[in-house]
């Protein structure tokens, strides 16, 4: 144990900090593909019953008509942000055709070609017309087959609370908004540096459907059976060369040292040209992208986390960070785990409470290139062969084993668990780590390893085994009765957001060109 670690530990174990710490919150975004009976996308538009997907605070679409997202409140008990995206299921079964189900798996259904990925449609206002272009943009820079990945947001943030003790113990002279913003870059850098044990233990897209790399020879996994590709060691495709990959986001230098650091090369990405962006031409010679840069938007670029704020009246999220400082990080490697109703659970949260903690109590040195190399590269391997008996990573230019190192961490890991506990007077947290503990000890206990051995032992492909999860969680939610005021809430949040939709197309007072000229110059 580091000694800012034990020293943060002690402190934090008094009464004060005990109650800082059960003040911590979190909340999800969880998407999901809406498929027809026969795993094809649907092609059906988003369900009036759910309202409007601008503006509906909890139910929306992400780049396709068929990708719904479903966002929580924030809580800070998991059993609450379950129980709601349970909630956001079962009503949105209600609204559903009988034909339709939501996909559980983040590796795609059948997909036949990019026409027939349609892309999310917000209605007739500038703001709505921008997010549709961005994602056209998104289809022309990476394919609209690689944009139906489904996966998990994981929100956090701590208290004000929280990191006043810290403020006071680093006897830091910086405001306590400054010294949180720098605290929340120390916990994205260890994070990033440890990221590939999350991979690891939540990872749950070994395999996938053959049709999602039909245009791609070189795609490196191996047969499975006449449908099914994978890698037998591997743990989440979603996140890796088959996933989000941007060949211009590939030269992208963001560095994570300090706020000035992280937007100032958000920036430059955001205003910067990229030649073969400009090429493209849409058939009917409207606009096909936001604009050429290396990012139309602050939103496409990919990571494991970022640091969050959420913006103001006409703010750019960038603008928001530098404005205000880092509200809250997003964590973004998370697959969709098909055995569990709603994709994630209470165990899982516990732990990600727990690991984020050690990442923002452990010592976090600044970052370079080179070890940014040693990232991504750790990424790589646990993507394609996390559960390889031996396999090794590299920690500051030396070799260890993925088992050591994970073994080392969930030790730090196990004493934050230990003290949120203590804060919430149960034993989740310690009980959740024992859980990953458990499962560097026996590679089989993965959810990886469990989807493989599930169409082993049935003998089946990968469409099936994720058709047939499919199926019993649609069943599952349409058995569910929800109470009738409960079900009269969500139906007002409905005609609610289509009401504000309506406002704000009213309130436009531009055409869409100047409106996507002003964006552009922001």
């Amino acid at each position: 144990m580091s000694e800012q670690l034990q020293l943060y530990l002690t402190k934090l174990r008094q009464p004060f900090g005990l109650a800082a710490l059960s003040a911590i919150s979190h909340g999800v975004e969880k998407e999901s593909l809406r498929v027809d009976p026969n795993g094809h996308l649907a092609q059906t538009p988003h369900p009036a019953g759910l309202g409007s997907a601008l503006t509906h605070s909890c139910i929306t679409t992400d780049f396709s008509e068929a990708l719904m997202e479903f966002i929580t409140p924030v809580f800070r008990n998991p059993q609450d942000t379950v129980d709601f995206l349970a909630d956001l299921h079962t009503f949105t079964f209600t609204q559903l055709s009988r034909e339709e189900l939501l996909w559980t798996s983040s590796m795609p259904c059948v997909i036949a070609n990019n026409d027939n990925i349609p892309l999310a449609r917000y209605g007739n206002s500038n703001i709505a017309q921008l997010k549709t272009l961005y994602r056209k943009g998104l289809g022309y820079r990476y394919g609209r087959t690689m944009q139906t990945i489904a996966g998990i947001h994981y929100n956090f943030s701590l208290p004000d609370s929280f990191w006043k003790i810290l403020h006071e113990l680093n006897g830091s002279p910086d405001s306590l908004e400054d010294f949180r913003t720098a605290q929340y870059f120390a916990l994205i850098r260890n994070f990033r540096r440890l990221s590939w044990l999350l991979l690891y233990l939540f990872g749950a897209s070994p395999a996938l459907c053959k049709s999602f790399v039909r245009n791609n020879p070189n795609h490196g996994l191996e047969s499975f059976d006449d449908g099914s590709l994978y890698m037998p060691y591997g743990t989440s495709l979603r996140m890796g060369d088959l996933g989000y990959t941007s060949k211009a986001q590939s030269g992208l230098t963001i560095n994570y040292n300090s706020l000035a650091d992280y937007t100032d090369g958000l920036s430059k990405a955001i205003k910067t040209p990229y030649a073969a962006y400009a090429a493209y031409v849409s058939e009917d010679g409207s606009p096909c992208q936001v604009n050429s840069n290396i990012l139309q938007m602050e939103a496409e670029f990919y990571s494991t986390i970022r640091p969050k704020r959420i913006p103001g009246p006409d703010e750019r999220p960038v603008q928001a960070l530098r404005n205000h400082g880092v509200e809250y990080v997003e964590v973004r490697c998370l697959d969709l785990n098909p055995f569990l109703a709603v994709g994630i659970d209470e165990e899982t949260m516990h732990f990600l409470n727990s690991f984020l903690v050690y990442c923002v109590l452990q010592p976090s040195h600044l970052s370079s290139p080179t070890e940014s190399v040693e990232i991504d590269a750790n990424l790589k391997s646990v993507v394609k062969r996390g559960r390889e008996p031996g396999l090794q990573l590299q920690r500051d230019g030396q070799a260890l084993t993925l088992t050591a190192w994970a073994n080392e961490i969930l030790k730090g890991v196990a004493d934050t668990a230990g003290l949120l506990d203590r804060a919430h007077t149960s034993g989740v947290h310690k009980a959740a780590t024992a859980a990953q503990q458990a499962k560097v000890a026996d590679s089989n206990l993965t959810p990886s390893a469990r989807v493989l051995e599930r169409m082993r032992d049935l003998k089946t492909s990968y469409f099936r085994f994720a058709m047939n999860q499919s199926l019993a969680s649609s069943d599952y939610f349409r058995g569910l009765q929800m109470p009738g005021d409960k079900m009269e809430e969500f139906k007002r949040l409905s005609e609610t957001s289509n009401r504000e939709r309506e406002a704000i197309e009213a309130a436009d007072s531009m055409d869409f060109a100047a409106y996507l000229l002003q964006s552009n110059n922001k």
